[in-house]
């Protein structure tokens, strides 16, 4: 599978410079990181949320997790919700599930990014299939975000028992 267009147009749109980098095939963020041999801190997942008012997706480390309350403060909602499955795959039909890239503002989504991935000197993104990742430099991955908002909003997974 192709970087989905709606993805390659925005990237174009906004003077975006990145590299894709190819990695055996995984289920997740995390295990992407490794296929790449990169930290998972470095990788953005997207997670989409939704409450009465809509959908929005938050953007964070892949080794992390969604604190919903923050989010919601963020954004000024409450009710804020993970998405079902099905509404993911329908609003990213042109994407791979489970490889949703972190860039909302392509789909026309609102979009939260967590402080965290900012501090990374390259940032890694899921592309729409489980076998490549776009790498950019910090400064290329606060060029693209810079329309969105901000914060901090995401914990450390709990480790596998």
């Amino acid at each position: 599978m192709s970087i989905p267009s709606r993805l390659s147009a925005y990237l174009e749109q906004r003077g975006t410079d990145y590299e894709i980098c190819a990695h055996r095939h995984s289920r997740t963020s995390v295990e992407s990181a490794r296929a790449a041999h990169v930290l998972p801190h470095q990788v953005a997942k997207s997670v989409i949320l939704e409450d009465d008012a809509g959908v929005v997706m938050a953007v964070v480390p892949a080794d992390t997790q969604v604190m919903l309350r923050e989010a919601a403060h963020l954004l000024g909602r409450s009710g804020l919700r993970l998405a079902d499955e099905e509404r993911v795959a329908e609003l990213f039909s042109d994407c791979e599930r489970g490889a949703i890239p972190p860039v909302g503002m392509a789909w026309g989504l609102p979009t939260l990014v967590d402080d965290e991935l900012e501090e990374n000197p390259e940032v890694y993104l899921e592309c729409g299939d489980h076998e490549r990742l776009l790498r950019m430099p910090r400064q290329g991955f606060r060029q693209l975000m810079q329309d969105a908002r901000h914060g901090h909003f995401c914990k450390a997974l709990a480790p596998a028992a």
